[in-house]
């Protein structure tokens, strides 16, 4: 990985693109948004030999690797090589794994799948790396994807009955992401199935106050069913293995 700032950012693009042409216009932007100098084209281009120039020092024993791995394409650059060099190949498609076993009702190989899949993950989205606006929409891209499997595998791990052990994973989602729903009613679920119907109750009231404080709206229905299916203790909230349990992900 280069060490300056630029060539870092395009390397970056490039590899988040990996297999796909990078149009210059995007990697331009990434570099300048806006404001690209008259020379950005040229400077461009030095950048593109600075990251060839690497690649070729780490494989001197094959000195046309570097237009081989970092190819010239009519409007644009593309990165190429195995697929499974990079962690976002890994994730997807453990996460494509996971959707075949949900789509099957397999819960179980489901949350193993989710699991290896989030387990890809060391820390957050090329933190290394500052940021354009192109790699912005790409880290949140990311970042949403991330959470959306926490709620599928927690959700596949309540149907196997993994409440308990849920708990403090869950607690500390509900931090982290103040204003997700599906986090707070799974915590509350978790809660519930582990003999902590208070606190369950307890967690919706914070939930509700939050959103209204904060955002002036109220939570949604499905959170207020989820609210009065505990105070009724409904036999719906107990533990069991069927996929339509009253918080399926996007039930309405």
């Amino acid at each position: 990985m280069p060490s300056a700032t630029k060539p870092r950012k395009v390397l970056a693009l490039l590899a988040a693109r990996m297999n796909s042409i990078t149009p210059i216009s995007q990697l331009m932007q990434e570099i300048w948004d806006e404001e690209a100098p008259v020379s950005a084209s040229t400077t461009m281009q030095t950048y593109i030999l600075q990251l060839r120039k690497l690649i070729t020092n780490a494989r001197p024993d094959d000195p046309e690797s570097a237009k081989r791995i970092l190819v010239t394409m009519s409007g644009g650059y593309m990165l190429s090589g195995p697929a499974d060099a990079l962690d976002q190949h890994r994730y997807e498609q453990l996460v494509h794994r996971g959707h075949a076993a949900l789509r099957v009702d397999d819960s179980a190989q489901a949350a193993v799948l989710f699991r290896q899949a989030l387990g890809v993950w060391r820390g957050s989205s090329l933190v290394d790396v500052e940021q354009g606006r192109p790699l912005q929409a790409h880290v949140i891209r990311l970042e949403e994807s991330r959470l959306h499997v926490q709620e599928l595998c927690i959700e596949a791990e309540l149907q196997l009955g993994h409440h308990q052990m849920l708990l403090s994973e869950l607690a500390a989602l509900t931090v982290e992401h103040r204003f997700s729903e599906n986090i707070r009613a799974q915590f509350m679920l978790a809660l519930y199935r582990s003999g902590r119907c208070a606190h369950a109750l307890e967690t919706f009231r914070q939930f509700r106050a939050l959103m209204v404080e904060e955002i002036g709206l109220e939570p949604s229905a499905r959170m207020y069913r989820l609210h009065q299916a505990i105070l009724g203790s409904d036999p719906l909230l107990e533990w069991q293995s069927s996929p339509d349990s009253l918080l399926a992900l996007g039930a309405a």
